[in-house]
């Protein structure tokens, strides 16, 4: 037998984050890009950088610590990996479209899209090769500063989580969903210096720039979302 039929109300809109002060989150971000790409142009920060890598590993140059940690480190860094994030991305564009939130879908394809352009250029523009001091425990190519799986899990999540937090009329709800997709791409970062693919330095890089890419983007990229959506 069917159900009765219900109606069903869609989320309000009006809750997104003040452009001013994602704007002042944003440039405090990149300012510590510039300083930390800075430091690399330099060298001045090669020996923390060195002395990071080794903190928590043996004379055997291996992570310390039980080896479930090191599958965790690695299933970890997959949420940050090309195929897991953008999979992410697309379901949640996916979702705000079904929900005829064709705007906020339109401006997260935006921010993840863009975010993967400026940090593909930053690597190229700065150049620095992979870490040589531990061995990698895993894959990697490419440029190694920022780091890829840094910066993009933390605009893909950040952006995603603005998306969705807008819906809820509650401070305290929205600063959770944020701070959940904060705390998840740093896990995502702090696995990279884990499995020895990336320098510290990297990792607090990429995590800024994607960072401040989100919130840059939430403040550059809304009025652009709305004309191509509103066509």
């Amino acid at each position: 037998m069917a159900l009765p039929s219900e109606n069903v109300t869609l989320p309000a809109r009006g809750y997104r984050i003040d452009p001013t002060k994602a704007l002042l989150l944003a440039a405090l971000c990149w300012l510590g890009v510039a300083a930390l790409a800075l430091a690399v142009h330099t060298g001045y920060g090669r020996d923390l950088d060195r002395a990071g890598l080794l903190l928590w590993r043996g004379a055997d140059l291996q992570p310390a610590g039980a080896p479930w940690l090191l599958e965790m480190a690695r299933d970890v860094t997959a949420l940050g990996g090309v195929l897991l994030r953008n999979l992410f991305a697309l379901m949640a564009v996916a979702a705000l479209v079904l929900i005829r939130l064709r705007r906020e879908a339109m401006l997260l394809a935006l921010t993840v899209t863009s975010g993967w352009i400026v940090n593909s250029l930053l690597k190229l523009a700065v150049g620095r090769d992979r870490p040589d001091v531990v061995p990698h425990l895993m894959d990697a190519g490419g440029m190694s500063f920022p780091s890829g799986h840094s910066f993009n899990s933390a605009a893909v999540y950040i952006a995603i989580a603005l998306a969705f937090a807008a819906f809820s009329a509650r401070e305290s709800v929205r600063m959770l969903i944020v701070g959940t997709a904060i705390f998840v791409s740093l896990c995502v970062a702090a696995s990279r210096v884990w499995l020895g693919v990336h320098y510290p330095s990297d990792v607090i890089a990429g995590w800024l720039g994607g960072t401040g890419w989100a919130f840059l983007a939430s403040a550059l990229l809304y009025r652009s979302a709305k004309e191509l959506t509103d066509t």
